[in-house]
Formats: structure tokens, sequence, C-alpha cells
């Protein structure tokens, strides 16, 4: 839609230079002094209000920012956050070049304001009501826009009244024992493929292999169970997904499908659309679960919309509030809220949006019948398919009253991330963190605290007025959980004047720490401390004695509480009504909860002074960040986290599948070994089976390995050289991946302005104000562009075609020494297992290169002494290079000018 441009000044800054367009268009190239006295003086149009704050050193930046325009006008759409992705999702010619962009900012606000006028603007609904609320809040923008909508002819439903009511419905049937035949399976994937789609051999292959887990089980605590690795671009999500819908349409069973990365969830999203067309139906048959934390709680935006929230967190929300009117399912984190949203206020208050501090309140709040979370977890239950992540998929496994019955078939995709996924889910912390943590929940806001976070008694009330027992318990627990570390617990430790007993026993961790904790330079550095748990001096011992007794005084009346609590389920009184019921049921969610930990607690603490747990490895820790602490505590971790996996997840299964691309950090048996002990599949007693099949592409056509044999360890100006020089050799077009965020930020100081006077854009992690989700648009939306990152990077970037075709490591992703390291290291037969955690990651890494049949890629190691023995982690055949640094720039260039002129170089044989 074409339209005049505004008569408003605007501003454009980046690595290049700095440029404002005056209210007549003309546009000037200006220093940072000049354009800072500017915004100060006059609201300017810009694109992203941080990021352009952070190019002028100028963090109070506010203005016009076309990006909170888009969020009102354009809720839950997706769009990239640059002048090109704002420009392709609205309809107008996109900026040519850098100088364009300030004239460009004042052409698509006019034609993002004329869009209020189109009668199908298909967000009209809510716009008056919202952009008046906004007016309230001084938003700039509201006198651009306010007078545009006209007011609606009748009241429009308001957030609150326009979402559905979920409805409960019976549990689920168990699904019927049947068998799957591979050939309808085979004919279902043809089907889902497409006519006329090319028939890949591997992905029918493991399609067939993968139906074996859809058979009867034959015996108990033994499931079907399959590990198979498919390598990239076989399709091996259509290739479960067809068997699984066989086996649904057959048993009326469901499936659960697990991923590691919330990018995986989104497009196993997009790939079910294939099993159901019909957008209603698939919203039905298909449900994405995650953790309560990422959904938007309706109850918080409330109070956040009623004065909660001031000033720009208060814009905030009331544009969260009509995202929550047009939103699929109400997920913040992932879902179809834009990920730069929140990062255009510095704050960050969406997280006061979500329940990320169990201040749930469940059938006491207003909106229960309307809740996000409520809806999500009550639809898994009656859908065909659940997309959930690994971790929530072993808190329900461990915790079936968190999301009802479980899924009978389950897979497991990403499967090479589950061994980092349980050792999360399983371990225990005692800190000063965690202790607040359960101390809050059980007494509610103390002093001047604010928030809606309700204690026990609050959560409770109807219980105890009419259960004595329960009454005695709730104030037994109150007065046990005083004990707990409370505001200002840290401040008492430097201080060395702890208060209570757990707070003793963190004042001894942290003087035991400091006393026997080795590497000084690590200190210094602002990284933590730790030391084993061996050989605790006399002060530890007595401090976790008298910590474990404060503990038990806590645990014993919660527990008592959990009796009564089941009674009154068990055998409702009159006063338990439905409510009353919903209430009793979400206290004993989170109770359980709590009494788990504090009986980890009691384990840990048995360990003090005691023997040690073969199982397990127990440390203590200080954490800090730049230097300053932020909390202390006890910890334990499984030595093998592989194990409650295969108890807990695995066994009461009746198939699984757990797949990936990278399952074998290496080929022939020695892998399938290793891919049994990293994914659990080796505590299954044998009944296991493997299958593989590799990928289709031609990696010794489509790729190639680089190892620089001249960059010096430690050189941190050389480091960025290389990269500056292989990303302008390359054209762009490159991801860099770091071990440490300190070296990342090194190396984007000294060479973003170098490159971007190229013309070759650089973003990083740690360093732009931008999600890691958002980064990933944008680097893939444009080939000149590179992106340095850590390990979110290494996994689960999806870019194929132009737009990645170098990946850059800085050197051998060796673990960090830590002391859970060195126990596994041990356990594992020392340096197999260090080679087999390198492997594993260099192999991800290596797998963003080549996504797809027409791509070509460079991977380069800026390391001279890579060992040969981790050779194994690059595909079969794929050409390897050992070069000086200006060799390697010289072949990274000559392959970027034959990649422009024929679909791959040719390589002449090594």
């Amino acid at each position: 839609m074409a339209s005049d441009p505004l008569s408003l000044p605007a501003i454009h800054a980046s690595h290049v230079g700095i440029w404002i367009a005056d209210t007549h268009g003309r546009v000037q190239r200006v220093g940072r002094g000049e354009a800072i006295a500017a915004v100060a003086a006059t609201p300017h149009l810009l694109l992203n209000a941080t990021l352009t704050g952070d190019r002028l050193g100028y963090p109070e930046l506010s203005g016009l920012d076309l990006l909170e325009l888009f969020a009102f006008l354009y809720p839950a759409r997706f769009a990239v956050p640059t002048p090109a992705g704002i420009a392709a999702t609205i309809g107008i010619t996109p900026p040519k070049t850098e100088e364009d962009i300030a004239a460009f900012l004042p052409q698509a606000t006019a034609a993002m304001l004329a869009g209020i006028d189109d009668p199908a603007w298909p967000e009209r609904e809510g716009a008056w009501h919202g952009m008046q609320a906004l007016a309230r809040q001084c938003w700039p923008w509201a006198p651009l826009v306010q007078p545009r909508p006209t007011a609606p002819d009748a009241n429009e439903r308001w957030l609150f009244a326009r979402l559905p009511e979920w409805e409960e419905a019976p549990p689920r049937a168990a699904p019927r024992q049947v068998r799957v035949n591979p050939d309808d399976v085979t004919a279902r994937l043809d089907r889902l493929t497409g006519d006329g789609a090319e028939r890949r051999p591997g992905q029918q292959e493991y399609a067939r292999a993968t139906a074996a887990i859809f058979e009867p089980r034959e015996r108990k605590d033994a499931p079907q169970m399959l590990v198979a690795e498919a390598g990239t671009g076989i399709g091996k999500t259509l290739g479960y997904l067809a068997p699984a819908k066989q086996w649904i349409d057959q048993s009326a069973g469901s499936v659960c499908i697990s991923t590691f990365t919330k990018a995986l969830q989104r497009q196993l999203s997009r790939e079910t659309e294939r099993l159901y067309p019909d957008a209603a139906t698939h919203r039905e048959k298909v449900v994405v679960r995650k953790g309560r934390e990422n959904y938007l709680c309706l109850l918080n935006l409330e109070d956040a919309l009623q004065g909660g929230f001031s000033g720009r967190a208060a814009i905030l929300a009331q544009l969260v509030a009509r995202w929550a009117a047009y939103t699929r399912d109400g997920d913040m984190v992932g879902g179809d809220l834009p990920g730069w949203l929140p990062a255009l206020f510095r704050r960050n208050g969406t997280t006061a949006l979500t329940d990320r501090r169990g201040e749930c309140i469940y059938a006491g709040c207003p909106h229960f019948r309307k809740c996000f979370i409520e809806r999500s977890a009550r639809a898994a239950t009656q859908a065909d398919i659940v997309i959930a992540n690994h971790a929530l998929t072993m808190v329900q496994a461990a915790r079936p009253r968190d999301g009802g019955a479980p899924a009978t078939r389950l897979i497991f995709d990403e499967g090479h991330h589950l061994w980092d996924a349980a050792d999360s889910m399983f371990a225990a912390a005692l800190t000063g963190q965690e202790a607040v943590e359960i101390r809050r929940w059980v007494l509610g806001p103390e002093g001047k605290s604010r928030g809606r976070r309700r204690g026990l008694a609050a959560r409770l009330a109807d219980v105890a007025s009419y259960d004595e027992a329960g009454e005695r318990a709730i104030q037994a627990a109150i007065a046990a959980a005083a004990e707990l570390p409370g505001d200002g617990w840290l401040g008492r430790l430097s201080e060395n004047d702890p208060w209570g007993a757990i707070e003793r026993l963190l004042a001894a961790v942290r003087g035991q720490v400091y006393a026997r904790a080795v590497d000084t330079r690590t200190a210094d550095a602002g990284y933590g401390l730790e030391t084993e748990l061996a050989d605790p001096d006399a002060a530890l011992v007595a401090a976790a004695a008298g910590a474990s007794d404060a503990v038990e005084a806590l645990l014993r009346p919660l527990l008592a509480l959990g009796k009564r609590l089941e009674a009154l389920i068990e055998d409702p009184p009159d006063w338990l009504d439905g409510q009353a019921r919903a209430r009793v049921d979400g206290a004993r969610h989170s109770l359980g909860t709590r009494v788990d930990t504090l009986g980890s607690w009691l384990s840990l603490l048995g360990r003090v002074g005691g023997p040690a747990d073969p199982d397990f490895v127990d440390w203590l820790a200080i954490d800090r960040y730049d230097g300053r602490e932020f909390d202390c505590g006890l910890h334990r971790h499984w030595l093998d986290p592989a194990r409650p996996i295969a108890d807990i997840v695995y066994r009461p299964a009746q198939g699984v599948l757990v797949t990936s691309a990278t399952l074998r950090s290496g080929h022939g048996a020695q892998g399938w070994t290793e891919a049994d002990i990293r994914t659990g599949a080796r505590h299954m007693d044998g009944s296991v089976r493997h299958f593989a099949v590799p990928s289709p592409f031609d990696y010794a056509r489509q790729s190639e390995i680089i190892i620089v044999t001249d960059l010096a360890r430690g050189d941190l100006p050389a480091l960025a050289g290389a990269y500056s020089r292989l990303i302008e050799a390359s054209g762009g077009g490159a991801l860099g991946l770091f071990s440490a965020i300190r070296r990342l930020r090194i190396v984007h100081a000294r060479i973003a302005d170098r490159l971007a006077r190229a013309g070759l854009p650089l973003y990083a992690q740690h360093v732009d104000p931008l999600d890691t989700g958002t980064l990933v648009d944008i680097f893939r939306a444009d080939p000149h562009a590179s992106l340095l990152g850590t390990d979110a990077l290494r996994d689960g970037v999806d870019v194929p075609g132009e737009s990645l075709r170098q990946v850059i490591m800085e050197g051998v992703p060796w673990p960090r020494p830590t002391i859970l390291h060195a126990a596994r290291r041990a356990a594992q037969g020392g340096n197999a297992y260090d080679d087999m955690v390198i492997r594993g990651r260099i192999g991800q890494a290596f797998g963003r290169l080549i996504r797809r049949a027409d791509d070509f890629g460079q991977f380069v190691m800026l390391s001279p002494s890579f060992p040969s023995r981790l050779l194994s982690a690059f595909p079969e055949g794929t050409p390897i290079r050992r070069l000086p640094l200006d060799e390697a720039v010289n072949h990274v260039a000559a392959a970027n000018v034959e990649r422009r002129k024929t679909a791959f170089p040719a390589f002449s044989p090594s």
C-alpha cells in the first residue's frame, strides 16, 4: 500500500555510521555527538531503540520505535526486526543501502498507519480500547495512532471476555493393542511427502524401522525401544510421524514427541500440519507443551494493567494484552510473541507476566477457566500428538500428577541432548536462592515486598477453617519455614553474621570453598568457585547437622499436610465444592514438588561427614557473575544421569524411539556404545535395537574442513583477525562459535566496525540486545550477515541455503575441568570420555553447515593442534585440509568465487 512519508525526523545507526533524515526527507551522515543531541531534543523515528541506543552509546535513547508500532498493529504476527524484514511483512520496497534506511523509516511508518484505515485489517478488534489505554500511559505513538481507529459501535469484547474457556473432558481410553504394517507406513509416508515427490530410500527405511516401537510390549519394564541415527537430510521428522500417525489411527492412542530446543518444537508443529491439514483439527489433535513459566499468566497481566506496572513496563503490558487476544496458545517464550518485543523494554517485564515463582492460585484465580496453562494441560490429555521438551517429559514421568496419564509411546528427537537434560532435571542443590524460594512459598510476602505471591495459610484458608489437623500442619510449616534464609542473606554471609541454621550452613560452605578452591585466577575472572565435598571441616559438619534438623522440622508438617489433603480428596466433606477441590489439588501438586526438594536436601546433608554414594557427585560451590556472588551452597548430580532416564522415563513406556542426526560421536560399534551411554539405552538390559541411515548429502562435494595451523592459542588479536579475514573471504554467511563469552565479546568489539564498512553486518549473542531466536532470524534473512555465539548456536539452528556457508570454531571445545566432569571422566575411561563429548559438540557444529542438497559450506577450526583422533566427528569422505591462515583465507575466497559461478565449487584432490 503506497502512502506519502510522514514529516518526521528519523535516525539509523549501525557499525558503519549514523544517518538522520529531516522532516523533508533529506538525509545526512552525522557524528555520534550530533546524533545524541538531535534525538535528545526531538523524538525521532527509529527501528529498535535498544539496538540503536547501543550503536550510539546512548542507552537512554527513546523515540518512535517502529517495532512497538508493529507490535500494536499486528500482534502475534512474525517479522524479522530489520528494515528489510519490516518491508517484506507490510509489502513495501526495502531500502537498498544503509544510507537509505533513515529515509525509509517515515515511508514504512506511513504505510503501517495507513493499514489502520483498511476495512480488512484483521486485528482491528480491541485496537481502539487498547489505544486509549496506551494514550493514558503517554505512549510516544499515541498522538499519531489515536485519531485513526474509529470507536466501535458496540462494546468490544475485551481480552478476558474474548478468550474461550476450556472444558473438562473424560480421561482418554487406553490405546488398543495393534500391529502396524510396515507397508502401510510406507504408503502413508508417500502421501505425506506428496504426489510426485522424489522417493527417498533412506527415509523409507527409517520410517519402517521406527514402526517397531509401536509393536505391543512383550514384558513389563521392557518397552519396544529403538535408538536410531538419521543423518541430516533424511527427513526423519516425517520418517517417524508416518508410523506414529498410522498407529494413532489404528489404536486411538497418543504419542509424545520430546525435543530439546524450542526451534524444533516450532518445526514439528508446522510438520504435523501435513497430518491434520484442517487448522481447527490440527489445534485439537496436536498440542505443544512447555513448562508453565513459558506461558502468560492472565492474573499477572490483569495486575499489570490495573496499576501493577508503571512507565515503560505499563506500555509493555498493554502491548502484551493486545497479543494475548490473538495468540494461538499464550506461549511467551518461543511462541508467537515476537522475540524482539521484550528486549525493547530493558527491564524485560515479560518475566513478571509469567508464573516463574510458583505463584499460581489455581481455582482461586478469576481467570482459571481461561488460563492458557490449564487449557494447554487439558488439551494435551486429549491430543493425538503432544510436542513437549525433554525437561517436561521427564517431569511428567517422575511426577505423573503434573500432567495426567503419560503417553505410552515416546519419541525423543534431538536425543543426543537427553544426557544434559537429565543432568539438570535429576540434580539437587541446597543453595541460598533455593532456600529463599521455599521460604517464600510457605510464608508468602513479607515486610514491604509486593506481588501476588500467597503463602500456605492464604492458599489453603478454607482447609485451615474446616480441618483442625490441616491447620496445625500449616502453622507448624510456617514456624519451621521462618528458619530458612530470607532477604539480605548474602549480605549477612559476607559480613560473617548468618542468621538461622541454613544460613550458618551456607556460611560454613562459603568459608570452606574459599579455603580450598585452587584456581585464584578463575576467582579474579569472576567465575564460580567450587571444591569437593570431601573431608569437611568440623564447622561444616556441625552446621550440616543443624541444617538437617531445620529441614526435617519443615518436612514433617508438610508431609502431614499432604496426607490431610489426600484424605479430603478421597472422602470430601460438604464444604469441599468444585473450586475448593481444585485449590486443594493445586496445593497437592506444588506441595509434592517441595517435599521432593526437601527430601533431596536431607540426603545431601547426610553426605556431609558421612560416606560417599558412588552413584552421585557432590560438591560445594559459590556462584558468581562479573565478580559478584549471587548464590552458594551444596550440589549433587548423578554420576550417570542417564540411569534415572532409563528407570523413570523408559521402563514405564510401551515403546520408545531415541533419534538424532548425531547420536554416535564416532563410526562403527564404538559409536553405538557411546550412543547407549549418552541416551541411557545401556541400562535397558539389552532389549534395545539400533538403526542408522547415513545422510544423503554428498559431503565430499558439498563441504570441506579447514584446520588452521599457525594461530597461537590465547592470542586474542590474532583470533579476531582470523575471524575478520575469513568472514570477508566468504562474503559473510559465517557462524562463529565460541566456548567463552569473554572471547566472543572481545572478537566482536575488534571486528564489527571493519566488517560493517565492507557491507558485512555482524551480530553476536551476549552483545546485541536481542534474544537468540531473533538473532538467528536476522542471520537467516541476510546472506551477507554473520553471527557469533556460544553453545546455544551450536545446536538446533537451522539455516539452509546461502545465509550459512561457513562455520568457524575458535578451537577444540574442550570440556570445562569441573569437579563433576572430572568424576565422570574418571568413571567413563578418561580421555575416551573427553573425546566422546568433544566429538559430539563438533558433530553438532558441523551439522549446522549442510541442511539441503544444494548447500555448500566450509568448516574452519582455528586450532593448530587439532587431534587427528577427533576427525571421526566429521562425516566420512569429507575433505580435510590443514593450512596456514593466509592459505586458508585464500582458499575460502576462491571457493566463494567458484560458488557464485556454479552450484558447487570444484575441488582438486589434496
